[in-house]
């Protein structure tokens, strides 16, 4: 179907900053064999969807854009960062302000058994805490499909990114009322019309609710349509903690899912796609916590669509920006739900491997949620080809765990632009280097770190950054180096596989910086927490990095080093190895862990033999006290621990 971009159009993809000519913009639209894009097209139509929806002048519809589209990127490039960041909702011309707390996406699930996992991760959670699993009990909501918004009770904000989104408390000066009577700063919820009055009223001057929603918060003024229908309630901002749904204890939850989920659906009159279920108790969400997308203790079900029984043609390696090697087997083109599957994800070569996954294997095609399709079983097994060579940049590719990597984090043109991003996030003590600029610099030519620390503002002024842009980008490379960063920071920022804040922090106890890139495989296994697989990696993507490594620790940074375990004798915990359990009233456990840490204790997660004291806080079992001073284990509640703290000679 051929798409004609019309002016309006035209100026909010200008606006979004997406360079693309209109013509170009135009073929890419038109064009619905998925399989014929390139990566950077299909990244590019995404943008595109984007721009104009959050103008509310969408070129494509959301079930389109969706089941497609997203789909279709979800299997070329499962680590995009476009997937990996929040998706942002419709925006209005106004400024980003940050947000009172992060909101986040939620994890989703497509069957019973994704459901059943999502628990036992919880109840493992549970003991890690002590907290008694008897009192585990789990929520379950409708997944309201409206408009995310954040109402602190002053300010109504939109989700964005999920850390910076805008002011729209307007959408309140123009008669928005909070659902079921509810009062205002209730948090986080979603903009929503009733379907009914949707159906009856509306469906025939707009296409979906959703534009309905985004105009309620647009600056101009709203329709008389949607005025009315804010005037008689039937549009709300409905809060989560409003919602009604089931509460209950998990193995309920479990047993009676299917009920459970059957009356959850029918509970509100408003559009939904799917059931929200979470856990209930503070302190297991607060140990939990969350990725960088979506909270643990969290999760979202969607019903499964079709299935059909599909010959691979083919598999083939695609390295991804954090350097994994995405398997992505090229299928029969089949129908499932409307749409022409070709391609699927394989997830990662440890299950190529494992379940025989090749050309001429029979598989099972899912499309689960609409969305996302995937194998889900392999019906007629092959001997698969195992590729040996990054099919980017030709580097040799190693194993970790059942993933292929590249660790040629500097030169592969397949994850170079994602290292800049991964080091400017990392460090945390520069501005401006966002994903928007680097992708500008990187386009230009500018690949490597180094490179980037050497531009002036003459050069970024020839890349397309303004005189005063140019300054403060400068400004800030130069106050980078002079700000004090940690070692750990440091070496993180660079993006060597398994070598994240927490590995480099251990490495760092025993060696100096300067001395890591020569570290054999073997003297890493000595050290506690450094298996071979892991070791191997980290040895492979540290003499990868060794020439831009070397190129930047000599521009000269402000690096603290890290205290070695050799030089903590004397201190305070020298020689514990501490686990700390249940609630702490002293403070949060990561605070109390990193004290423990600065007076020369090590901090272990659970009880082993080597573990010398167990601090217990509040709802800690006896059997977990019982068993730790059988091994040996001295015990102290916290009150007892500070109090022996304060009575150390210093």
């Amino acid at each position: 179907m051929k798409v004609t971009l019309t002016a309006v159009q035209m100026s909010a993809i200008k606006k979004a900053d997406v360079v693309v000519d209109k013509k170009k913009a135009q073929k890419l639209l038109s064009e619905e064999r998925l399989w014929a894009f390139s990566l950077e097209d299909l990244t590019l139509i995404l943008r595109l969807a984007n721009a104009t929806y959050r103008a509310g002048v969408p070129v494509m519809a959301d079930s389109k854009y969706d089941t497609l589209y997203i789909k279709e990127l979800e299997v070329q490039d499962p680590d995009s960062k476009f997937l990996a960041s929040v998706e942002p909702e419709p925006i209005t011309e106004s400024k980003t302000v940050l947000l009172p707390v992060k909101m986040l996406s939620t994890d989703k699930a497509y069957s019973y058994e994704e459901i059943d996992r999502w628990v036992k991760r919880l109840i493992k959670a549970a003991n890690e805490i002590d907290f008694d699993v008897s009192d585990l009990k789990i929520r379950v909501t409708p997944k309201l499909d409206g408009y995310a918004a954040y109402d602190d009770g002053e300010k109504l904000y939109t989700r964005g990114d999920g850390t910076k989104g805008q002011d729209i408390t307007r959408a309140f000066d123009k008669g928005l009322k909070v659902a079921k009577g509810g009062k205002r700063g209730f948090g986080a919820g979603e903009i929503v019309i009733r379907k009914s009055y949707f159906e009856e009223k509306l469906s025939s001057y707009f296409e979906n609710s959703r534009n309905i929603q985004a105009s309620i918060i647009a600056e101009k003024k709203v329709d008389e349509r949607v005025q009315e229908a804010i005037e008689n309630e039937a549009c709300v901002f409905y809060p989560f903690k409003l919602l009604e749904g089931w509460t209950g204890h998990y193995e309920a939850f479990l047993k009676d899912f299917e009920n459970i989920l059957a009356d959850v659906w029918g509970l509100v009159d408003y559009e939904i796609d799917g059931i929200i279920a979470e856990a209930t108790n503070q302190d297991l969400k607060d140990y939990i916590g969350s990725t960088r997308k979506h909270h643990r203790w969290q999760v979202a079900y969607k019903v499964n669509a079709e299935t059909a029984e599909v010959t691979v043609l083919k598999v083939t390696p695609q390295t991804s920006r954090t350097g994994r090697l995405t398997p992505v087997a090229q299928l029969e083109p089949t129908k499932l739900s409307g749409a022409t599957i070709s391609r699927a994800t394989v997830h990662h070569y440890g299950m190529v491997k494992k379940k025989g996954v090749g050309r001429g294997a029979l598989v099972e095609l899912v499309r689960s949620g609409l969305v996302i399709p995937k194998i889900e079983r392999v019906i007629e097994r092959v001997e698969p080809d195992i590729p040996n060579e990054c099919p980017s940049c030709q580097s040799h590719v190693v194993w970790d765990g059942d993933n292929l990597f590249c660790p040629n984090t500097t030169d592969c043109s397949a994850q170079a632009e994602n290292t800049l991003m991964h080091f400017f996030k990392t460090i945390r003590n520069i501005d401006g280097f966002g994903p928007k600029v680097i992708e500008k610099i990187y386009r230009y030519g500018v690949k490597s770190i180094h490179d980037i620390y050497a531009l002036d503002a003459d050069k970024l002024i020839e890349i397309g950054f303004g005189e005063k842009t140019s300054e403060n980008l400068v400004a800030q490379l130069r106050a980078s180096r002079t700000i004090e960063i940690e070692d750990w920071r440091f070496l993180a920022a660079f993006g060597v596989p398994r070598l994240g804040e927490g590995n480099s922090e251990k490495l760092l106890e025993h060696h100096s910086l300067k001395d890591l890139i020569n570290l054999s495989i073997s003297e890493m296994i000595e050290l506690d927490g450094f298996a071979e697989v892991s070791a191997t990696s980290i040895h492979e993507g540290l003499k990868a990095i060794n020439s831009e490594f070397q190129k930047i620790y000599d521009l000269g940074f402000n690096i603290k080093g890290t205290t070695r375990l050799k030089d903590q004798s004397g201190l305070l915990l020298d020689g514990e190895l501490i686990v700390f359990t249940g609630s702490m009233e002293y403070g949060k456990r990561p605070d109390m862990e990193a004290e423990a840490k600065f007076l020369g204790a090590k901090v272990g997660k659970s009880v082993t033999g080597k573990t010398t004291l167990l601090v217990t806080g509040k709802n800690v079992g006896e059997a977990k006290i019982k068993a730790a001073a059988e091994k040996g284990v001295r015990v102290l509640s916290e009150s007892d621990y500070l109090d022996e703290l304060k009575s150390k000679p210093k």
